[in-house]
């Protein structure tokens, strides 16, 4: 039984380092989430159909990141746990390459220390800068210690990093180094809050921020003129073409150009999915 057992780990252990080599769930799950939740939000924002091919095609193909990138920077929790899964699942990746440093010297731990805390400092830093102090406190804890986690399951020798033509001086495995009791168990729980991150709370976050009914970057109020007739609208700023804007119409439904725009205080376009 204990034969048995032993090779079913080992078969657990080689599962999770092949799946780290190739990035790991998070790196199916981010992509999926990237390619499908712009378009979703623009779709529930604007009606679907025809209106998300004309929204598309005003915001031009260099500008259609906007959409992603309006929804991760308007949205605290969802920009702060994509931070978090991103600065994981990165780590993972290389770290399952040898990223993290062997050897027991100075050196070496000070090489540790900058790969496990300087991401994690930097997301901080941005997500401060977007959301706020406690923010940024919340993101860089949370991205040190999944980073953590990581580095103690490759110390161990519990995870140990492919080298098609390694050296035993790649290995970061110390078998001199006893980490405590409850940092073992932590590291060992590391993987599944990371997991349940990945693949149950962003797509979860992204899910609710494409249905929520605000628009994924700014409405302005401008002066359009269809015609011989110019009246206000509100538009859904797509992109700047010289003093005016290109947006989408939300009383035509159509896009339009827009001149002496002003911004509005709300991005409310329609109700929240689960309230209509």
């Amino acid at each position: 039984m204990t034969g048995a057992a032993d090779a079913r780990a080992d078969r657990d252990l080689e599962e999770e380092r092949r799946a780290d080599r190739k990035g790991g769930p998070g790196h199916t799950v981010l992509l999926a989430l990237a390619l499908a939740v712009p378009v979703a939000k623009v779709a529930y924002t604007v009606g679907g159909g025809d209106a998300v091919r004309d929204v598309f095609v005003g915001m031009e193909p260099a500008n259609w990141p906007d959409v992603l990138l309006g929804m991760v920077i308007t949205d605290p929790l969802l920009g702060s746990v994509l931070a978090v899964v991103v600065s994981r699942v990165a780590f993972a990746l290389f770290a399952a390459r040898g990223a993290v440093p062997a050897g027991r010297g100075t050196l070496a731990h000070l090489r540790r220390v900058g790969v496990t805390v300087l991401n994690p400092l930097a997301v901080g830093v941005i997500d401060a800068c977007l959301f706020g102090p406690w923010w940024g406190l919340g993101t860089a804890l949370a991205a040190y210690a999944l980073r953590k986690g990581v580095v103690v399951e490759y110390r161990t020798g519990r995870r140990r990093p492919h080298r098609a033509h390694g050296t035993a001086h790649d290995d970061p495995h110390d078998p001199e180094y006893h980490p405590p009791p409850w940092l073992r168990r932590a590291a060992g729980a590391e993987q599944w809050v990371a997991l349940l991150l990945t693949v149950v709370v962003l797509p979860s976050l992204f899910l609710v921020s494409a249905l929520d009914g605000q628009a994924w970057t700014s409405i302005v109020a401008c002066r359009v003129t269809d015609g011989t007739r110019t009246a206000d609208a509100r538009l859904i700023e797509l992109s700047r073409k010289g003093n005016g804007v290109v947006g989408w119409n939300l009383e035509a439904e159509e896009i339009s150009n827009g001149l002496g725009c002003t911004a509005t205080e709300s991005r409310f376009v329609r109700e929240p999915w689960w309230r209509s």
